[in-house]
């Protein structure tokens, strides 16, 4: 089961080199060789009183020379070196032998690690039958299980007799050895950052740090290209989105004005359309007026009139005027005629009192034809 609460172990520098070898790989090789010139490696390893030169490139390897460790093997040397381009350009390895070197693993205390060669060095002597001033050593910390509270480390160390010789004859030959390791823990050549090294810190190359500089800064730049390339896009479609939000709030703006403008002039529409019902639904004066005079006789005549709510009221005296009921109903603008009191006679003019409501309709068409 996981254990959430176990700490992690997370080395910072194994982060980084791990992290500048995948830069690296994004470099292209034209780049990279117009800052260092180096291509492939020299292994100088013994053989007797020779030395025996492999020329490795990638995961091959080729012996191109066995030479004698002395003034003969050096002129040797000088001759192969200058007909042969390889050998100028390479990296340069000593690589000890099972005589020469010995190899062994380490169970030490957590709390070494922070100063591993320091404790080892102070405990070379429990470790191995010689002390710290008589070899050089270089202790490396290996995976592996071990104890809880434990490390494992891997250390290697050859007598000073031994890498001492071996480096003069290497630098007799005018050659400058990148680093020295042991044959049965040889060190990844594709991992150069992440290599142990037996020789001391006198005789170690100086590295230049322009190349360094430059080497940073175009792992910087291809970092920052492949950002650029990631993020441009999103960054091109975010302004493009904001830039289409920008006007979609416009034109939200625009609708919203116009969805006001739309509802005043419905409401105008409506308020007009109330106007012009309530005007085709009641009856000009002027029309009732002019249908009255047509279709009253002259014999009758009218002293009150009255209209509201689409009722009619007229008072009067006419010779017969129950006629005037079916006169009223026969016409096109009013109906249902009644009397709404009873019918009396004046005594002078011996005429018929009336009072009549009549109801009007069709207003319509009537308003149409003023």
């Amino acid at each position: 089961m996981l254990n959430l609460n176990s700490n992690l172990d997370l080395d910072f520098k194994v982060f980084l080199r791990w992290w500048r070898r995948e830069l690296s790989f994004l470099v292209p090789e034209k780049i990279k060789r117009l800052f260092n010139d180096k291509q492939g490696f020299i292994v100088i390893s013994t053989e007797g009183h020779k030395l025996i030169m492999t020329y490795r490139l990638g995961e091959h390897d080729e012996v191109i020379a066995k030479i004698d460790r002395n003034e003969a093997g050096i002129a040797h040397y000088k001759a192969l070196q200058a007909n042969d381009e390889r050998l100028v350009k390479a990296n340069v390895i000593l690589r000890l032998t099972g005589l020469e070197a010995i190899c062994r693993e380490l169970a030490l205390p957590v709390a070494a690690k922070e100063n591993l060669h320091q404790v080892v060095a102070y405990e070379l002597d429990r470790y191995t039958p010689f002390k710290a001033d008589q070899v050089y050593f270089a202790v490396k910390p290996i995976d592996g299980a071990t104890e809880q509270g434990q490390i494992k480390a891997m250390l290697v160390l050859t007598t000073r007799e031994v890498l001492d010789g071996l480096y003069e004859d290497t630098t007799a030959l005018g050659l400058s050895p990148l680093f020295a390791d042991y044959q049965g823990a040889a060190n990844r050549l594709d991992q150069l950052d992440d290599v142990y090294n037996l020789l001391p810190q006198g005789f170690r190359q100086k590295t230049a740090k322009t190349p360094r500089l430059i080497h940073t800064a175009l792992l910087a730049s291809v970092v920052l290209l492949a950002a650029a390339v990631l993020v441009t896009p999103v960054w091109l479609e975010y302004q493009t989105v904001n830039a289409l939000t920008e006007k979609v709030r416009v034109i939200e703006k625009d609708a919203k004005k116009i969805k006001a403008l739309q509802l005043e002039i419905d409401t105008m529409i409506d308020e007009t359309q109330k106007l012009i019902d309530e005007k085709n639904a009641t009856p000009m004066v002027v029309d009732m007026l002019n249908t009255l005079s047509t279709i009253i006789k002259d014999d009758t005549s009218l002293a009150y009139l009255q209209y509201s709510d689409n009722h009619l009221q007229i008072q009067g005296e006419s010779p017969a005027a129950s006629t005037l009921i079916g006169i009223l109903e026969a016409s096109e603008l009013f109906s249902k005629a009644r009397f709404v009191s009873p019918v009396t006679q004046n005594n002078v003019s011996k005429l018929e009192r009336f009072q009549i409501t009549v109801d009007t309709t069709k207003a319509g068409a009537v308003s149409e034809n003023p």
